[in-house]
């Protein structure tokens, strides 16, 4: 997510790291596990503290909301496709009058969607 906000394509990040692009790939998507030394390469080139990559993820240590927890997933899965990063970057560029107006509209598509 990070990378797409920046604009950098996957083989300009795995150069910057040290990494093929298909090595990169199969970190996004969750493939392959990330050693805390990559992690920590990714996040200098990325420009944000390592624990960014962990916002948002249920905290283990205490009793959990599970509707809390899944609001976060739903969350993260909206910021990592591409449509859901472009909305979430204009949505705050749209008047205040009218988000309401998307949300009712985004809800009645889903509604939809359930019915098929």
């Amino acid at each position: 997510m990070r990378r797409k906000t920046l604009g950098l394509s996957q083989t300009i990040v795995a150069e910057a790291v040290g990494l093929t692009f298909q090595q990169l790939q199969k970190y996004e998507r969750g493939a392959n596990r990330v050693s805390a030394s990559r992690l920590y390469g990714f996040a200098q080139h990325l420009k944000v503290p390592v624990g960014w990559f962990f916002e948002g993820l249920p905290d283990t240590d205490r009793d959990g909301d599970p509707a809390a927890d899944q609001r976060a997933r739903a969350a993260n899965a909206f910021l990592r496709s591409t449509e859901g990063l472009e909305l979430a970057r204009l949505f705050p560029t749209v008047p205040k009058a009218s988000r309401a107006q998307l949300v009712s509209l985004i809800r009645g598509l889903a509604a939809e969607a359930d019915e098929d």
